[in-house]
């Protein structure tokens, strides 16, 4: 491996090696593309039930959207959501704790699901400006994207519960596991730019 590292590239596309039939670029972005959507779709099946106290279940999944989306890109990463999302819709059991279906789209949950994207988008946007190479840095980039997530998630419920109650239960319940999951996100990413750069040496 003799690839010379640039600020613009993520983990992910560093790491692939660029030969055989990974040299052409639309195969290596399409794997990636859903190699990203099976991450998502394999953590979130990692699943506590709130119920009845709150319709939104503690999962892996906000962990998977962020790191697939640091790890691919803006452009990829938004991808590989949209994929994620299409994935679910169409019946596979790739929604929290293997649940399937386009409703899920629509019902009090469905902001989340489709706040995933565009925080992909965003963590993968920062990512490609060296975000992701320093614990800080790459904690403020999680933080954001969580926001994000929140902001659409809480928005859209709240036409369910009201307001109030979708910050008590759409948020609240959340932070500290959320917390928990940008710390472990902010040590693996710069973890792994770290080793990337000693394997290479």
């Amino acid at each position: 491996m003799n690839r010379t590292l640039t600020t613009t590239e993520t983990l992910a596309q560093a790491i692939l090696p660029r030969r055989g039939w990974l040299a052409y670029p639309l195969v290596a972005d399409t794997l990636l593309v859903v190699l990203g959507s099976l991450f998502v779709a394999l953590s979130a099946q990692i699943r506590i039930s709130l119920m009845p106290f709150s319709p939104v279940p503690i999962t892996g999944q906000t962990l998977g959207v962020l790191l697939v989306g640091s790890l691919l890109g803006p452009r990829l990463g938004l991808a590989a959501l949209l994929l994620y999302l299409l994935e679910g819709a169409i019946g596979l059991p790739f929604f929290a704790g293997g649940s399937a279906g386009y409703t899920h789209l629509f019902g009090a949950t469905g902001g989340y699901l489709i706040s995933f994207p565009i925080a992909a988008a965003l963590t993968g946007w920062l990512a490609a400006r060296g975000w992701d190479r320093r614990f800080l840095t790459t904690v403020a980039s999680m933080a954001l994207a969580t926001l994000v997530i929140y902001l659409i998630g809480a928005t859209w419920l709240a036409f369910f519960i009201g307001p109030v109650n979708a910050v008590v239960k759409g948020v609240l319940p959340f932070l500290l596991g959320d917390a928990i999951k940008i710390a472990l996100a902010a040590v693996a990413l710069p973890g792994g730019w770290q080793a990337l750069k000693w394997f290479r040496k």
